[in-house]
């Protein structure tokens, strides 16, 4: 069965939404950086740990990660700081 929602590997990076890792402290320099952008087409990337096997056991009822998805953890003053960037709905 098609999915009602597939992301594109060929969209580019269109900007940072928020302030970059060294920013807001998360980072000294390359190696450590959770981030959140936006597309060309408009969907969201995040980079951030990956605790997909971590989150697993203690999904809520009616919450799933697919076998080509991963549950990735970012600080929460991140995305708050990417909040003025977000277009409303």
């Amino acid at each position: 069965m098609a999915r009602l929602w597939e992301a594109d590997p060929s969209v580019p990076l269109k900007r940072r939404l928020g302030l970059s890792s060294q920013e807001l402290g998360f980072s000294e320099d390359d190696e450590d950086c959770p981030d959140v952008w936006e597309l060309e087409n408009g969907d969201v990337a995040v980079i951030g740990r990956d605790l997909t096997h971590a989150y697993l056991p203690q999904l809520p009822s009616g919450v799933r990660i697919s076998a080509d998805e991963k549950l990735v953890v970012i600080p929460g003053s991140m995305l708050r700081a990417a909040k003025s960037d977000i277009a409303d709905a």
